[in-house]
């Protein structure tokens, strides 16, 4: 059962949240824990009924305003709120994309784990938001057998519920014989196998793999192709696996490794929190001992980390 943290607000009153945000930015100092309590606090759907109240009664735009009088990575938080799912997913691809350098990682986090729905609801807001294709963006801006992929996943054609048991031995030998010779030809098959098979088919195929090989598929795939091709396609694996782990992996990379890497952070903390957020904590804390709330809180300070915390949703017992 995957579950957020976020919940429609009960009793809910859009014009009266309008009033406290336009109050709380209206202010000599921004009264910052007001848009905490108010915008963490609030579905994505919920937060849109806001924006349009708000744009009723006094002629502005939220997010403008949120962001002529916020800064850095608190503004981040609260403006990448107020975007629908697919036009967050969007605006971050174009952001990966366009910005100074490729994020691989942002591509991968994104591409490696959304549903068919999702990419198709994505390419369109992409399309809306920048008055470009998304699909041609990846195909300029990245290379290789990486992109290759990448623009597999962006086709968002993956057979969905489907599952031929007298298959999937056929398609771990695929897998096999492409870590085993890694040429251009095999490496296609490869990414065509995990980009569109279906999640219950690849559950078994990756059963069939460790049956023909005595190895697991992740380890095959790390021992035989580098960079962020072989990124991608573990991506791709253990979101098939178990979604929330990989997430709770991604955060643990983001705030361990990489000295507290925001936008990971950020990206991964509002896209899943009415999701499956619940359910990332949850790992995090059985795969790393801490919890994701208290990493959070050890790295992090003053509204940025009140507003990442309270998406969080961590209990007393989380310290």
């Amino acid at each position: 059962q995957t579950q957020g943290t976020i919940f429609p607000a009960p009793n809910f009153n859009p014009i009266m949240d309008a009033q406290f945000l336009r109050g709380a930015l209206q202010g000599i100092s921004c009264e910052k824990d007001v848009l905490i309590d108010i915008l963490t606090q609030r579905c994505n759907s919920q937060r849109l009924m806001i924006a349009e109240a708000y744009r009723d009664m006094y002629g502005r735009d939220l997010i403008m305003d949120l962001k002529e009088n916020l800064s850095h990575h608190f503004k981040e938080v609260m403006v990448g709120l107020m975007y629908p799912p697919a036009s967050y997913d969007a605006h971050e691809l174009w952001h990966a994309l366009k910005g100074a350098d490729t994020e691989e990682k942002c591509l991968i986090d994104i591409l490696a784990s959304r549903s068919n729905t999702d990419i198709f609801q994505m390419k369109e807001a992409y399309l809306m938001q920048y008055n470009n294709d998304l699909q041609q963006d990846i195909d300029s801006e990245t290379s290789g057998h990486f992109r290759d992929t990448l623009m597999n996943l962006a086709q968002g054609t993956r057979m969905e519920g489907y599952a031929d048991p007298s298959t999937a031995a056929q398609d771990a030998m695929i897998l096999w014989e492409a870590c085993q010779q890694k040429t251009g030809e095999h490496k296609n098959m490869l990414q065509m196998i995990l980009c569109n098979r279906s999640y219950q088919q690849l559950w078994m195929v990756f059963q069939e793999f460790q049956n023909i090989s005595g190895q697991d598929i992740v380890d095959a795939i790390n021992e035989c192709y580098d960079g962020y091709f072989q990124e991608l396609l573990v991506a791709i694996v253990l979101c098939v696996r178990d979604k929330p782990s990989y997430f709770a992996y991604r955060l643990y990379n983001a705030i361990h490794d990489f000295g507290f890497h925001n936008k990971t952070v950020i990206r991964i903390l509002i896209a899943r929190s009415e999701i499956d957020l619940m359910n990332i904590r949850q790992r995090y804390k059985e795969r790393y001992g801490k919890s994701l709330f208290h990493d959070i809180k050890h790295f992090a300070s003053g509204h940025y980390e009140s507003a990442l915390l309270a998406i969080c949703a961590g209990d007393a017992e989380d310290y």
